[in-house]
């Protein structure tokens, strides 16, 4: 048995036979344009608001690094720390000999309950 079809199915908010219309109007916009260091333009538009500042930089959808207002001086892209390991945190907080010594610490409180435990059971 083949299911019947939804009717609204390929549909989005604010389709049908009103269209525009029915959202009211659009607000006023202003277009800034940013270039980043490959060149690229990015001209995304802005509503135009009391006191609204266009932001200083904003991301090139074409090559990801940021862009400027100022197309002969684009922004530097940002540099990429590595990915760090919960482990390259630690080593960074703690020396050798901190980490021997808390090694030491848990090692011993890992005896005491074993042998503590050994003995209550008997």
């Amino acid at each position: 048995m083949a299911s019947a079809g939804h009717a609204i199915r390929g549909s989005r908010v604010g389709a049908g036979p009103m269209g525009e219309q029915e959202r009211g109007e659009v607000a006023p916009r202003t277009v800034v344009s940013y270039w980043c260091l490959n060149g690229h333009e990015t001209r995304p538009s802005f509503a135009v608001v009391e006191a609204f500042e266009p932001p200083e930089h904003w991301d090139c959808p074409r090559c990801g690094f940021p862009a400027g207002r100022d197309r002969a001086n684009p922004p530097a892209p940002l540099r990429n720390e590595p990915y760090k390991t919960h482990l390259a945190y630690v080593k960074e907080r703690r020396s050798e000999a901190d980490g021997a010594a808390l090694l030491d610490e848990a090692l011993a409180m890992l005896r005491d309950r074993r042998s503590g435990g050994v003995a209550a059971s008997r």
